[in-house]
């Protein structure tokens, strides 16, 4: 009886890798090692990225508050502060988003603050 060599499942297995590491620059695309390590690589980072991405979201809208709030002659930890103390309840990205796009509102916002912290 010849023995069983599983080519089938292997080129199968080495077929699924490759696709996955379609579009990537040089031998990591072409060779299985180089993909297989390539894509262990590729995925660490995606996990990791998931996470920081939500970080990076609150830093961009910080920026933007702090900017605006600027504007309107606060800094940003004084306007968090004093929309706190006037119980306004609104979170970053909302605040940011209509820092972004709607300034007289912002000001309005700002003026309430500026209110509490006197």
């Amino acid at each position: 009886m010849p023995r069983t060599k599983g080519g089938t499942v292997t080129r199968k297995r080495r077929k699924k890798i490759l696709k996955l590491a379609k579009g990537y620059r040089g031998a990591k695309h072409l060779q299985f090692k180089a993909a297989s390590t390539q894509l262990f690589v590729s995925r660490k980072y995606a996990f990791r990225d998931r996470k920081k991405v939500k970080s990076e979201f609150r830093r961009l809208w910080i920026a933007r508050i702090n900017a605006a709030a600027r504007q309107n002659g606060l800094s940003y930890s004084k306007l968090m502060h004093g929309l706190k103390v006037a119980g306004v309840d609104i979170n970053r990205k909302m605040l940011a988003d209509i820092a972004y796009n709607d300034e007289k509102t912002f000001a309005e916002l700002a003026a309430t603050a500026k209110n509490a912290l006197n």
